[in-house]
């Protein structure tokens, strides 16, 4: 690899503020913010606003759009143009 043209790579804490969950894992991006982590060390960190803890999809609260229905009611409310 060349020198000086990639970005730093180092310990991150990404926090998500919607469900108060963290977690310390290695990336490129920065911050100016710091936090102390369990480890005792102090860390950057980023907060983002979702999360595999706050998203409904990974924690099944997900809404299923009910397709049929809303044709059936689009067709019984406006007619089948035949």
């Amino acid at each position: 690899m060349r020198e000086g043209i990639h970005p730093d790579y180092g310990p991150v804490v990404f926090r998500d503020r919607a469900a108060n969950y963290a977690f310390l894992t290695r990336s490129t991006m920065a911050s100016e913010k710091t936090i102390e982590w369990e480890d005792g060390n102090t860390y950057p960190v980023v907060d983002v606003e979702i999360s595999d803890v706050s998203h409904p999809f990974y924690t099944g609260t997900a809404r299923v759009l009910d397709t049929a229905g809303r044709v059936e009611r689009f067709e019984r409310r406006y007619g089948k143009k035949g």
